[in-house]
């Protein structure tokens, strides 16, 4: 019981961080057709830039100001270059977005280096929220679930209550239409593609001290945003809030499993036969090929579903 509960309190946590990076590339992607391949490097901003605010200020006033602030720098690039290449077509799209990771990648160790910086926690965040015989559950991981959930909850009420809300709803279908009826269509892109970084960065901001800032860390979530996207559906909210739950519950229980196949086997009286090789395989353990399962889910939805859980349009 213990096992199954802080796992599954692990695994949501770590699925609500994932939804708060997926989320931004999904309106950046339902909106303006383009997958922003750097999308994790506004995540890596984000964190370095409440790092940077929040030992003048300290955090909390970073909490708020760095995803300004990736927000603002995102809709500069979105008018600055993105805008330029939008009318040539999805490579070249492709081809500036992972232009941009490279530059941000060599900005930030040109700044702050390659190692890792010591972004910690707030006072308020240290420590643990509860116990549940004798495991922890850090204060940390469930203020990420809370920004997360307020941060679904905003994201929904301007999509569905408010004008502006209405209008990107408008935008991703009948951008003509929009146009037509005296709405600044480019401007709502790029209101998009600022907030969708904005998101990013907020998600870089929590997430940043409670695991680790360092260069590497937008390669690390990078490949798992866009395998979020695609098993949730191409340009779904919903869909990807599913996926980032159900790859983070996954992964974490996965993790912890330190069980083989062959374990099983043996378990229930089979031998084990088929050469060496076939042995070595049975030997990996859940824990050795956790990192890989959520790409076989996703080659898996896209054999079976194509659209993904929850999506529209073919991947």
């Amino acid at each position: 019981m213990e096992f199954f509960t802080i796992s599954l309190l692990n695994g949501l946590s770590y699925g609500l961080l994932l939804f708060m990076l997926s989320s931004g590339l999904t309106l950046i992607f339902s909106m303006m057709g383009v997958l922003n391949f750097a999308h994790a490097s506004f995540y890596m901003l984000g964190a370095y830039l409440a790092f940077l605010i929040s030992g003048v200020i300290g955090y909390w006033p970073a909490l708020f100001l760095a995803p300004i602030l990736v927000g603002l720098l995102g809709a500069l690039f979105e008018q600055v270059c993105l805008r330029r290449v939008h009318r040539f077509g999805h490579v070249p799209e492709l081809l500036v977005t992972f232009g941009l990771s490279y530059l941000v990648l060599e900005v930030v160790q040109l700044v702050w280096g390659r190692t890792v910086v010591p972004y910690g926690l707030p006072a308020e965040l240290q420590g643990p929220l509860f116990s549940i015989y004798g495991t922890q559950f850090p204060k940390s991981r469930a203020f990420i679930m809370l920004v997360a959930v307020l941060m679904l909850v905003s994201i929904w009420l301007v999509l569905t209550r408010t004008r502006i809300g209405y209008v990107i709803q408008a935008a991703l279908t009948h951008p003509d239409m929009v146009e037509s009826l005296g709405h600044n269509v480019p401007r709502v892109f790029l209101l998009v593609f600022g907030g969708g970084s904005a998101l990013a960065g907020l998600a870089g901001v929590v997430a940043g001290n409670t695991y680790v800032t360092e260069p590497a860390m937008a390669y690390a979530v990078g490949p798992i945003i866009f395998v979020v996207v695609v098993v949730g559906g191409m340009g779904s909210l919903a869909g990807a809030f599913l996926a980032s739950l159900l790859i983070g519950v996954m992964q974490t229980f996965a993790v912890a499993i330190d069980k083989s196949l062959g374990d099983l086997l043996a378990a229930i009286g089979l031998p084990v036969t088929g050469g060496e090789g076939l042995a070595e395989v049975l030997r990996l353990t859940v824990s050795q090929v956790a990192p890989i399962l959520p790409y076989l889910l996703m080659v898996l939805i896209l054999i079976f579903r194509p659209k993904g859980l929850l999506g529209k349009r073919e991947t």
